[in-house]
């Protein structure tokens, strides 16, 4: 109890309050400038190659990871794919076609959606686009073929 006392008598205490409480105010002020959004125009992405055609890939290099969205364009040659860790949600924007899950097949058009869990052995069939969001974002290191 005395040695407090001691520490509180000689200031030392007081600047400490002081610095954290600069250093809270900091923080505050840092998470106050961040933008908690984030806006992407899908148009002007370049797609890129993936496992069930061609897809632009928005907020991928998000800090947080939590989320991101693809716009794909399937082509015919879909390779079977599987991820342990991402679950994805489609949803058929235009066409028509099949997805195949866990090996088993399902027709799917405009306003169909799914959701893929970690594991499912998954590919689209034909030519359609769909909308895919990856939770959390997608990452490449968690993308693994059957063939």
């Amino acid at each position: 109890m005395f040695a407090f006392l001691d520490w509180w008598q000689s200031g030392l205490f007081g600047v400490l309050c002081t610095q954290f409480g600069q250093l809270i105010n900091f923080a505050i002020e840092r998470s106050m400038s961040t933008k908690r959004y984030a806006i992407v125009d899908t148009n002007s992405l370049l797609p890129t190659e993936c496992p069930c055609g061609m897809a632009k890939r928005a907020f991928t290099d998000e800090p947080e990871q939590i989320a991101s969205l693809h716009v794909v364009q399937v082509s015919e040659t879909a390779r079977t794919h599987y991820h342990k860790k991402m679950t994805e949600i489609y949803c058929i924007l235009e066409g028509n076609g099949q997805i195949e899950l866990d090996s088993e097949l399902f027709d799917i058009g405009p306003g169909s959606s799914v959701m893929i869990k970690p594991g499912c052995s998954h590919r689209a069939i034909g030519n359609f686009k769909l909308l895919n969001i990856p939770i959390p974002a997608f990452d490449a290191e968690d993308e693994y073929f059957d063939d």
